[in-house]
């Protein structure tokens, strides 16, 4: 039985992960778990795992670490309570020699012995301080997606791992941007504050009406386009890598986890 978006605002993480589980909800995250640091993911064999790690480590701003599984074990015990890495999050991608292959929302029967799963912090967390500072967010008052893009920022490389840095993209009024700055730099673990704001050509983006994921935007007026580094960066680096075979989330589509978005140490205490 399918739930909708708004049945599930304001619910429990725990709400939340069942009715993913059960795909019973396979849609955006944006807006959900409130107060709740939501990941953006990445599983490949052990292998690659542990230059993606340094990937990550170099590249903090895109790729801001927030979970590790151990090696063949989908439970994400430090991000929270009977979190199943293979189907508690809505949908996946799995790309297979760098190339998208499929998209799914469980990804039990393509689990192997020697997956590791890595959870990298989501600018859906600093949306809801956004919110609650009265900043309204066009794609969450729309139910859709935010737009994310391919930039000319280039990331630092580690093993097979490199590639543009991906952004995404909310129209914010200039007069609240020094807030905006203030608010997003509490969240490390949430990409921080914006590396652009204004044109954005100036950044590589040719297009800013045509995302290379999410949903569109409108130019709304008196209102500027403002960039966040993205979650989505790593899958960049591992279309480019070419990586026999390797699981993400589908874009927008996150893990919420049991951790408080302003957490400074992202470990779950029950």
């Amino acid at each position: 039985m399918s739930v909708d978006y708004q049945s599930l605002r304001g619910r429990s993480p725990e709400t939340l992960r069942a009715a993913f589980r059960a795909g019973a909800y396979t849609s955006h995250t944006a807006g959900l778990g409130a107060g709740l640091l939501q990941a953006n993911l990445a599983i490949m064999p052990e292998r690659y795992a542990l230059d993606f790690m340094r990937f990550c480590q170099r590249n903090p701003k895109p790729c801001p670490l927030t979970g590790v599984s151990d090696t063949g074990n989908p439970m994400m015990f430090t991000l929270g309570r009977d979190i199943d890495i293979r189907h508690d999050v809505p949908a996946y991608n799995v790309y297979r020699d760098g190339v998208l292959a499929e998209s799914t929302t469980d990804i039990t029967a393509l689990w192997q012995d020697d997956f590791v799963a890595f959870a990298l912090g989501c600018s859906f967390t600093f949306e809801h301080a956004l919110e609650k500072a009265g900043i309204s967010l066009w794609h969450i008052r729309n139910n859709t997606t935010v737009p994310m893009y391919r930039t000319n920022i280039e990331t630092t490389p580690a093993g097979p791992f490199s590639g543009p840095m991906v952004v995404s993209m909310r129209m914010i009024d200039p007069v609240r941007l020094e807030q905006v700055q203030t608010i997003c730099r509490r969240y490390p673990l949430a990409h921080g504050a914006p590396v652009h704001w204004g044109d954005p050509s100036e950044i590589g983006i040719a297009n800013a009406d045509g995302p290379d994921w999410g949903d569109p935007v409108p130019q709304e007026p008196g209102k500027i386009p403002v960039f966040w580094a993205c979650g989505v960066t790593p899958q960049a680096a591992v279309a480019r890598a070419k990586l026999p075979i390797c699981i993400t989330h589908k874009p927008g589509h996150m893990l919420i986890t049991d951790i408080a978005e302003d957490a400074e140490v992202p470990v779950f205490r029950p």
